[in-house]
Formats: C-alpha cells, structure tokens, sequence
C-alpha cells in the first residue's frame, strides 16, 4: 500500500507544525456530529432489535472519515453518499428528526416510505443525493451530475463515497472512466474498512489497496487514515480545490474498520476475528478526537459526559418524534410520479381505495381516490 497520510496520533498528538484550519467551534462540532452518529446508531440498533423499524446500517468506528470528508465540502457542493455516511449530512445540519422521518418510512419522510430506512435525501442545507442500495450505481450518476455543473459553468464539487465492496462493481470502472476522460469535479473516497459484508480484502482484490486503481484510468490518488479526521479532510480539500481548477478527479482510500457488522441483518463474529476487533477499537477515532480537543484544552472528562449525554437525549427526542408521526397516505403509493394521473392508474388507485374501505382500513378514507 502506498505511504498513508496520517496527521493525529491516537493519543491525540498532532504532527508538528499542523495547524487545523478550523475554529475551535467547528473543532467542537467536528466532535459532536461523531457523537451524535453513535447515538443514531446505538438506537436504531435498539429500535431495530425491538421491532420498531426494520433495519439500519451501522457506522461504529467510521464517524472520522465521514465527518472529516463532510467538513472540507462547501454547502453548494453535492454529496452522494454510501449507505454508511450518516455523519455527512448530520455535519451539514440535517436534523436527526428529518432522518429518523426516513428510518420510520412515516408520512414526513421525504420518500413517503417508498424507501428501505436508511436512504435518506435531502436537498437543503446540502445536496445530499439518494443512497442507492445497488453496490456502486451511484458513482456514475455523480459523474454525470459533476459533467452537467462543468457544462453549466458551476464552481461545485461532487463527492461520491462508496466501501471498498464498491470497487468491484461496474459502477466503478464506468464512473472513474468518464470522469478522468471528461476532468469532471468528483472527489471518489472509498472507505476501505475492510470487509465487503463478510469478503475481506485479500479475496476481493489483489492490487496493493484501492487508491492504486486510479493509476489505470490516469487520475491521482492518495491513500489517509481514515480514523484520523484531519487525514480525511486534508486529503478531501486538496482534491476537491484540484477539481475546482479544472484539473478532474481524484480517488482517496481511506484505510478505517467498522466495529459492527454490515447492517442489522449481519452477524460480523461469524467472520471478523475478535482480536481484530480489539485492535481496532484501540484506534477508535471518536477517542483519538477527543484527546486531541483535551490537549487544546477544549474538552475535559465532565463537558465530554455532558455532550454525550446531549446528543443521545436529542437522537432520542427525534425517534419518538418520528414513531408518533402518522403513516404515509395510502395515494402516496401513485403520487409524485406523474404530473397527471394516467386513467390506467387512476383505476387501480380506485381500486385500492374501494376496497382498501370495504376491508375497514382507516386510511381509506371514505373509498374516494384522492388524485
């Protein structure tokens, strides 16, 4: 693997003469967006194992290189994310709630429950686009959407993030392809933690990491830390400021581990050794943060208590909320498709509706197809 950057020790250091480039409240806020995925994890977890919603995919041990990625993107820029980058849009003040409406599939989620949980889209405060539940589909739809804002003359970065599992699809090769061919404004970060679901690394690939692979479609790359938030971030703005120059894409591995398993449907103790486990939570990336903010002397033990107890109690606040929120109309299931209701549609909704009411379900209403 080709030399990783590295900028925080996991004992809070920094390199000698790093400077952050951030404030000290965004140095907090850095922090406290990792908390709070902790907490969206940690209950959805619970919400799932109890019925209450019907899967989630756990972030534990990857809060670094979403959020340090999140924090060198301007709001203009578009993010399309992995199905493992809650922090992206908490960063970028998505509010837990309006998350949460997705993990309920309730009347408020933006998809009206036409979605898994977990395929958040938001389009303020940030363009965060769809997560796509096909491996790698989403790179190219990035690179289109990179192509259409060169084309219109836009000073935006598109950041597409997929696991390593992603560099195996046709997605990848398609979308690394036309974006060095056409100099698009996309920065590819590919969180390598390891696993794709239960294949580890060596039986997926036999190049010397992911980074390498850019090497083929004539593209710089570089390979961070990816528990090391000021890694991540580094390397994110130096690619994203080359893509503002016009000078194309650049593809950044970075080298993280997630704790959990794939998703709530996963059982990772049948494949991740233990020990590797612990090596890795040796190098947790929410502890090595919070040394270094102990070390500036903007964090002791009883504020870092008090934050932690914020965040879950406001993740908790937003799950109850979205719990109580009442369920999609049922003429969701035809809405937002066409601009009018096409007859052969309209007469399944009747349909529906009519007998939706002789069943004696509430949501029918009177019988009468509301479109």
């Amino acid at each position: 693997m080709t030399d990783m950057l590295t900028v925080l020790a996991p004992d809070g250091a920094t390199k000698k003469g790093f400077e952050a480039g951030l404030p000290d409240e965004e140095l907090l806020h850095c922090y406290r967006t990792m908390l709070l995925v902790r907490s969206f994890d940690e209950i959805c977890l619970k919400l799932q194992r109890a019925g209450r919603i019907g899967f989630s995919i756990p972030n534990l041990g990857i809060e670094a290189t979403q959020v340090g990625a999140a924090s060198a993107l301007r709001k203009t820029d578009w993010i399309f994310p992995s199905y493992r980058d809650f922090g992206m849009a908490l960063y970028h003040g998505i509010p837990a709630v309006e998350m949460m409406h997705n993990m309920f599939g309730n009347a408020e989620d933006s998809a009206k429950g036409r979605q898994m949980p977990v395929h958040f889209s938001f389009v303020e405060p940030i363009h965060f686009y769809s997560i796509s539940s096909p491996i790698g589909t989403h790179l190219p739809h990035a690179v289109g959407a990179a192509h259409a804002s060169k084309l219109r003359g836009e000073d935006t970065v598109h950041l597409v993030s997929f696991g390593d599992g992603g560099t195996s699809s046709l997605g990848f090769h398609s979308g690394l392809n036309f974006a060095a061919v056409w100099k698009s404004p996309v920065v590819f970060l590919c969180q390598n933690n390891g696993y794709a679901i239960s294949c580890p690394s060596e039986q997926q690939t036999a190049s010397d990491g992911y980074a390498v692979k850019a090497e083929a479609y004539g593209m710089p790359h570089a390979t961070v830390d990816g528990n090391d938030l000021f890694a991540v971030r580094q390397a994110v703005l130096e690619a994203a400021e080359r893509a503002r120059r016009g000078e194309g894409p650049t593809l950044i591995e970075a080298v993280t581990f997630r704790m959990g398993g794939h998703s709530t449907s996963d059982d990772p103790t049948k494949y991740v050794p233990a020990e590797l486990v612990e090596e890795w939570r040796q190098k947790d990336p929410v502890d090595r943060f919070r040394r270094f903010l102990e070390r500036k002397g903007l964090m002791t033990p009883e504020q870092d208590e008090a934050m932690r107890a914020d965040t879950l109690a406001e993740i908790d606040r937003a799950a109850k909320a979205a719990e109580a929120t009442a369920a999609p109309g049922l003429e969701t299931i035809f809405s937002d498709v066409f601009a009018e209701v096409p007859d052969h549609i309209r007469k399944q909704g009747e349909f529906l509706f009519d007998l939706s009411q002789r069943r004696g379900e509430a949501d029918a209403g009177d019988g009468e197809f509301p479109l």
